[in-house]
């Protein structure tokens, strides 16, 4: 479904040249719920937002289904991006808007008419299960709210793929489940292909079933979550599981001395 070769992308910042990729490879099958994980700096972002090219990327090429993503012009890639939906950390949603005006906006701007935006407003809103909150405004709202929010907008014009950017980050642990049950939901519903950009190993393990490891740019690792978890190959990966385990075993004393033993 999607397939990313060669992928490269630099920052200049002040005299210097910061590299976010290196000549990226990586292969993400059609309807699966895929992870891309890495620590503070590793190119995770910016590979996601190149996907869809947020991003302009330096060389190399991404294609989504039959669609070279990096050959299209402007006027072409405004329309492939209705196909590519996409979830912020921060909601990004308008405060001066209702939920229904927020979810209408990508629909107004594809050009369909109202009998449409009706409809499929209300049809996304159901399937978030926010429907009771179609005359709300952002500020009355929790959190994980707005993400349904967040992603019922990025469902309107139907697409195939679903990017999340550390879509979980800023909601507590158990709006983060609800969250990813409604996501692995919708995969299931409508065989949507899934990435989630995430540092939290909790994710992994809840709803994705395969996985990439990014290190300084660069794709070092690629499997099963189970694989990852057992078997870890990279230094990112083993860093990554060595912090479960010291923070099970922590767990574990603090257990037994508040137990007495």
């Amino acid at each position: 479904m999607i397939v990313i070769s060669k992928l490269s992308k630099s920052y200049k910042i002040a005299n210097n040249t910061f590299t976010a990729l290196k000549d990226l490879d990586l292969t993400i099958g059609r309807g699966d719920i895929f992870g891309i994980i890495g620590f503070s700096g590793a190119g995770k972002s910016t590979l996601v937002r190149c996907i869809n090219r947020l991003e302009e990327p330096d060389s190399g090429s991404i294609v989504i289904g039959d669609t070279v993503v990096t050959d299209l012009n402007q006027k072409q890639l405004r329309q492939a991006r209705q196909k590519i939906g996409m979830i912020f950390q921060e909601f990004n949603l308008l405060e001066a808007k209702t939920v229904f005006d927020n979810i209408a906006f990508p629909l107004k701007v594809a050009g369909h008419d109202k009998a449409h935006i009706q409809k499929r407003v209300l049809e996304v809103l159901d399937m978030v299960h926010l429907s009771d909150k179609v005359n709300a405004y952002p500020s009355q709202l929790s959190g994980g709210q707005k993400q349904r929010v967040g992603i019922a907008r990025a469902l309107a014009n139907e697409p195939d793929v679903l990017l999340c950017d550390e879509a979980t980050s800023a909601l507590d642990p158990q709006t983060t489940y609800s969250i990813l049950e409604l996501l692995q939901e919708i995969n299931i519903k409508l065989k949507l292909t899934i990435v989630l950009i995430t540092h939290e190993l909790d994710v992994l393990q809840h709803i994705c079933n395969n996985v990439a490891v990014i290190e300084q740019g660069r794709i070092v690792e690629t499997g099963t979550v189970d694989k990852f978890f057992l078997n870890p190959e990279s230094d990112t990966a083993r860093r990554f599981v060595n912090i479960i385990e010291y923070y099970r075993q922590r767990r574990h004393v603090i257990e037994g001395v508040g137990a007495g033993i």
